[in-house]
């Protein structure tokens, strides 16, 4: 197997290949099972209907899912799922290996935010686990405003574009002393050039502008100038794209203050969860948006800043939305693009014209009430499928 290894100096980046190599000096070094090259496998797809893996997580996740799988039923959404539970509390990874397989096998993945609680440092986050595993190297967040919602800020349309593998989420520390603890934050040249080409692609292919890449390399001068560096070197090759950089603190700041100046980010991991969570809370909270995580093979879709909810989880208040606009671009995703289409729609007439709103929306309808707004919406459609159905429309 040829590995790609990088050579940055003199601000250009040189492609090495060594062949005859089954692992990096990195990978034999720390023996890191999450660091293994994924490999290809077909994904489900039989007559017209997609298999997906369903991992409902913690806290809220279960019946957000039991949502999502309410409006597929009712529209006759081709889509079948395969439930797949992980038990936070357990002290093995058995749980997570039988997720990545039925991922692996299904290509596609629809979660909730999978807790961790096991503090033994034998046991992985399952959710950087899957991350890493999958090696879905890109998260994508839209944070796009909805009219109807009480916001800091209106007219928002952003897309954070997140390195998802790597940085401080590398899970590699160890105590070298005692009392002195090293967290590794673990930048390559491959990694970052994989999302900055994706970041100038995608801002490309959706008439964007602009990409700022966010990164702290006035401090971490090898590990975020590296990704800047990177980052650079991949605009040259799209001279029709605007690129800046900004430190991660005035960020933060500009966000709030001034959100509308930013078009698509480039973000390493840590800052790209930082700025989601930002821009989330200026337009409306977690309970709105979707993420998507991209790899060469496999995608898995969840809401866009990754919180469990345990706080609300059975009180029938927690907002549906960020799951099913999550199953809206899977659906995209998977080619179905009339039923997703449908569902958008009545999402949005929900929330835009309705004004059916949960409380963290400063509203005062239930999850099961908002639900029930957008079937009402999808009745109006013809929305029942047979194979064929949506080249006939």
């Amino acid at each position: 197997m040829a590995l790609r290894l990088f050579r940055l100096g003199q601000d250009v980046v040189t492609p090495i290949i060594k062949r005859g190599c089954a692992a990096s000096a990195f990978e034999l070094q720390h023996k890191n099972p999450l660091q293994r090259k994924v490999e290809k496998i077909p994904k489900a797809h039989y007559g017209g209907r997609h298999t997906v893996t369903m991992l409902p997580g913690g806290g809220i996740g279960p019946e957000l899912m039991n949502y999502v799988k309410e409006v597929f039923r009712f529209a006759g959404v081709p889509v079948d799922f395969e439930m797949v539970d992980i038990d936070p509390a357990s002290e093995g990874n058995d749980d997570l290996d039988y997720a990545i397989t039925s991922i692996k096998r299904n290509g596609v993945a629809l979660k909730g935010n999978i807790e961790t609680k096991s503090e033994a440092t034998g046991i992985i986050s399952r959710n950087v686990a899957l991350r890493n595993e999958l090696d879905l190297y890109v998260n994508v967040l839209h944070c796009k405003s909805y009219n109807a919602i009480p916001a800091h800020h209106h007219n928002v349309d952003v897309v954070i574009i997140r390195q998802n593998t790597e940085g401080e989420y590398a899970m590699l520390e160890h105590e070298s002393v005692r009392g002195v603890v090293e967290s590794m934050k673990v930048v390559t040249v491959e990694n970052a050039a994989r999302v900055a080409r994706y970041a100038f692609e995608f801002a490309r292919n959706n008439n964007r502008k602009k990409v700022t890449t966010i990164h702290k390399a006035n401090i971490m001068k090898l590990a975020d100038g590296l990704f800047l560096s990177v980052a650079r070197e991949v605009a040259k090759d799209y001279p029709d794209i605007q690129h800046n950089d900004m430190i991660i603190d005035n960020c933060c700041m500009q966000l709030v203050s001034n959100p509308h100046q930013f078009d698509v980010m480039n973000t390493t991991n840590l800052y790209g969860s930082i700025t989601s969570n930002v821009l989330c809370g200026l337009v409306g909270g977690a309970g709105l948006f979707s993420g998507r995580n991209y790899g060469d093979h496999f995608a898995v879709f969840e809401p866009g800043t990754r919180n469990t909810g345990t706080a609300i989880a059975g009180k029938n208040i927690a907002n549906p939305i960020a799951m099913l606009n999550a199953a809206v671009d899977m659906l995209y995703h998977l080619g179905h693009n009339y039923h997703a289409d449908c569902i958008s729609d009545a999402i949005t007439k929900t929330i835009n014209v309705d004004g059916v709103h949960t409380p963290d929306l400063g509203g005062q309808n239930t999850s099961t009430e908002v639900v029930q707004n957008v079937l009402q919406h999808l009745a109006e459609k013809r929305t029942y499928w047979h194979h064929g159905l949506e080249d006939d429309i």
